[in-house]
């Protein structure tokens, strides 16, 4: 008999850090689910907290960086086995600070045209991708 209780659902505010051209990405750890793999950063929106207030508190504690400025992307849903993600993504064009791996995770800036190529991304990530590219073809 198949399984007709509804997965959990994990809301997640994600960061696509724009700086110069070139855009900020974090590496899974081998410990996290699709390890290895490059990612835009980010995190769980915790209960009460509106998407952009669990960005800056997200992108603070995972990159030491303060977000000035940030506009709604995309959101994106994504099925997996054990749960649904919810991909909040909003494009961060304005920080103080210096973005780095506070948490020991390998972390670079990228070229958009390197990202999921150069640095193999899950497939949500590819998606984010390409609403970017999207993005920036209306505000150029």
């Amino acid at each position: 008999m198949p399984n007709t209780e509804p997965k959990p659902t994990l809301h997640v505010a994600v960061g696509v850090i724009l700086r110069d051209g070139e855009l900020f990405i974090a590496k899974r750890q081998g410990d996290q689910h699709l390890a290895g793999l490059w990612e835009f950063p980010g995190g769980k929106v915790e209960s009460g907290e509106t998407v952009l207030d669990a960005l800056k508190r997200e992108l603070h504690e995972e990159l030491g960086i303060d977000v000035l400025h940030a506009t709604p992307l995309i959101e994106q849903r994504h099925e997996y086995d054990i749960r649904t993600v919810v991909l909040d993504c909003w494009v961060v064009t304005d920080f103080s600070g210096e973005a780095h791996g506070k948490e020991g995770q390998p972390t670079t800036w990228a070229k958009v045209e390197d990202c999921s190529t150069i640095y193999p991304m899950p497939e949500p990530n590819v998606h984010i991708l390409n609403a970017l590219v999207e993005y920036l073809d209306q505000v150029q």
